[in-house]
């Protein structure tokens, strides 16, 4: 009677098992097997615009919480924020839309006007289309060539690795809108 028991037992959990196995489960696993064959990567280099409204009716940056000491803070420590801007082409708001710039950025910095970010790049068109890259790190703002790793991906970019070099290009204080430029040295698979 034991071993009739462990044999159903046994059996309920293999069909258990199998049921629970999704399509994109497997689809991962194939993707991955075929990884481990091939081990061979590519590299990408991107280039574009983050088109950045910081105020006014259309911003696209928005605070989401603050510290106790943010208003004191000559670097606004504490200071929680999301994004979720345009990518463009070019430095023109009107150039070509490649995606969305979309994570959370907080000022983590005591000491100078400094960013811990955490953003993804979406892209909606072109070549990258339905893929996206993560850039993780600390951003130096008043720094030129702000480098932070690029720690991951998807769709094309699956298991990306690689690094961005970013820049203020452009900002206007009237209308609180500033333009970024990227350049992302990517390895994926």
């Amino acid at each position: 009677m034991e071993k009739l028991c462990a044999i159903l037992i046994l059996f309920s959990l293999l069909i258990a098992y199998t049921c629970a196995t999704s399509k994109e489960a497997k689809d991962a696993e194939k993707w991955f097997q075929k990884y481990l064959s091939l081990r061979k990567e590519k590299v990408a280099k991107l280039h574009f615009y983050i088109q950045d409204a910081l105020g006014g009716p259309n911003a696209t940056i928005w605070e989401v919480a603050r510290s106790e000491i943010t208003s004191d803070s000559p670097t606004s420590f504490g200071q929680v924020r999301v994004l979720d801007d345009m990518i463009t082409a070019e430095p023109d708001r009107n150039s070509e839309e490649l995606g969305r710039a979309q994570g959370l950025i907080t000022s983590a910095d005591l000491r100078q006007t400094g960013l811990a970010m955490n953003m993804n790049f979406v892209f909606t068109s072109g070549p990258y289309n339905g893929s996206t890259l993560c850039i993780l790190g600390s951003n130096p703002i008043d720094s030129t060539n702000r480098e932070l790793p690029v720690v991951g991906g998807s769709g094309v970019f699956r298991m990306a690795r690689g690094f961005s070099i970013s820049n203020t290009y452009s900002y206007d204080p009237i209308e609180n809108y500033g333009v970024l430029e990227y350049t992302l040295y990517v390895f994926y698979v």
